[in-house]
């Protein structure tokens, strides 16, 4: 099936009790033994599984092109199981430039568990190279990054990992449905649900996709069960819900960022647009490559700093101040004040998440924050 046939179809059928087309929410906490003290149904406690988690696990493995996932209370809480599912002395290969929550989760929690972390510049294969030439266990990517929209070649980087023997894991909330790491080679695919899965602000969840059953995977869902960072069943409904019209929210998200990158790179106020879709991007011809769309996100740099940027950010009218991205509404973030003191984030930048509003109505609003 086509992607938007299996977004629609994924994991639903319609309810054998009531023959409602529409998924039924099951909130039990316990399910009901046999007489003979079996489960007839599959179903015992729902920390351990519910129908609802399996649904949406069916739902979001069968988008991303993988075989199995599992689903969880946050994308943090997903990428923690992974981190989870390793051992005291493992060492893993981290993108330098990527989600600080990412960032702060390795360095104040895994490396307390005696995991050793390398922070490298992923777009440069030298530097991964020269990092695998010790043992790692794990490689993680996020392309594009978080927030300068940095460009990692995910098939090469793959290959390299795979010929040191180490897990490939890619992070993917930026570019459901128009990127599939797991067809480029990485081993397991991490979202945040909460984004573009989600589509609406309004939940939070994260999920692991793997390419295909293996220990590690085994580990993240016993971590899954035993540690129950779970979705609950509304939250799972929700997300499979929006996964229903995720491939057509995406084409718009991207339609409506392109026209807005083509717009800033040409305004007078602005110094810099990180956006791959840009012909003179840096990384354009490495997403051209791996991506059939450049995605919803981007970031820019107001001219005058971050005092600059700060204003821009308080005079706009239809873009909301605010954390997150992926939902239907344009969001617009100074990066630097989420972030903290970091020089890899130019104190000017604005980060957008660019809604599903008109183009043209969003070009309107910031032409007016940035020249008022």
């Amino acid at each position: 099936m086509r992607i938007e046939t299996l977004a629609v179809h994924a994991g639903r059928k319609s309810d054998p009790a009531t023959g409602a087309v529409a998924a039924p929410i099951h909130l039990s906490t316990t399910f009901e033994r046999g007489a003979d003290g079996d489960y007839p149904h599959g179903y015992v406690y729902s920390r351990s599984s519910n129908p609802n988690r399996v649904a949406l696990e069916i739902a979001i493995a069968a988008v991303e092109g993988g075989g199995e996932a599992a689903a969880f209370s946050s994308g943090l809480a997903a990428s923690l199981a992974i981190f989870q599912a390793l051992s005291p002395g493992d060492r893993v290969v981290v993108a330098a430039d990527t989600y600080h929550g990412l960032t702060k989760l390795v360095r104040e929690l895994v490396v307390g568990w005696g995991i050793h972390a390398d922070f490298i510049d992923m777009t440069d294969l030298e530097q991964l190279r020269n990092a695998l030439k010790r043992t790692a266990k794990l490689v993680w990517i996020e392309t594009p990054s978080n927030p300068l929209l940095k460009i990692t070649d995910i098939r090469k980087v793959a290959e390299l990992a795979r010929a040191a023997g180490a897990t490939c894991v890619c992070d993917n909330t930026w570019s459901p449905i128009i990127q599939r790491p797991l067809d480029l080679g990485v081993d397991l695919v991490v979202h945040s649900t909460t984004k573009y899965f989600g589509g609406h602000s309004d939940i939070t969840g994260g999920a692991v996709v793997t390419r295909e059953s293996n220990e590690l995977f085994e580990k993240i869902k016993n971590i899954q069960g035993t540690g129950g960072a779970i979705p609950s069943p509304f939250d799972c409904w929700l997300v499979h819900r929006g996964i229903q019209t995720l491939p057509w929210r995406m084409r718009a998200h991207c339609a409506n960022a392109s026209r807005l990158a083509e717009f800033l790179q040409e305004h007078e106020k602005v110094g810099a647009v990180h956006y791959p879709g840009l012909t003179n991007d840096t990384g354009h011809h490495v997403a051209a490559a791996q991506m059939t769309a450049f995605g919803g996100m981007m970031s820019f740099e107001v001219k005058g700093g971050r005092d600059a940027a700060l204003k821009v950010a308080a005079r706009t009218k239809l873009f909301v101040r605010a954390t997150s991205l992926g939902g239907v509404e344009s969001l617009i973030e100074h990066r630097a004040s989420v972030k903290g003191e970091d020089p890899r984030t130019p104190p000017g930048l604005l980060r957008l998440s660019v809604g599903l509003e008109h183009a043209e109505d969003l070009i309107e609003d910031l032409d007016q924050a940035l020249t008022a």
